[in-house]
């Protein structure tokens, strides 16, 4: 069974065991979240789409960890006009681990 879930402005397909890191959301190490923004659930050929979210569907997930990602550079240049400007970032991260998708 997977399902399609939507969480920090973006779209994850999830199916039970699977770890992953999400956007960052306020919750202590070891708690468990329920994820209810549900845009898809399919076990082998039956599918069920929302329209937008699934009624009643639910995944439940327990939070492993929180982080930040390897920091990227920003690198921003005009030619000829003698401006370079250089700036670093390190995202935020939740990871997860989800335990039940109910339907």
């Amino acid at each position: 069974m997977y399902a399609v879930i939507k969480t920090g402005g973006k779209q994850y397909r999830v199916c039970a065991g699977q770890k992953l890191k999400i956007e960052q959301i306020p919750a202590d190490i070891g708690q468990e979240i329920s994820l209810d923004q549900v845009l898809s659930v399919g076990e082998g050929e039956s599918l069920r789409l929302g329209t937008p979210l699934v009624d009643g569907a639910a995944v439940t997930a327990t939070v492993l960890a929180q982080g930040r990602h390897d920091k990227i550079k920003v690198f921003k240049m005009r030619r000829r006009k003698h401006y370079r400007k250089t700036q670093g970032h390190r995202q935020n991260y939740t990871e997860i681990r989800i335990d039940t998708i109910a339907a």
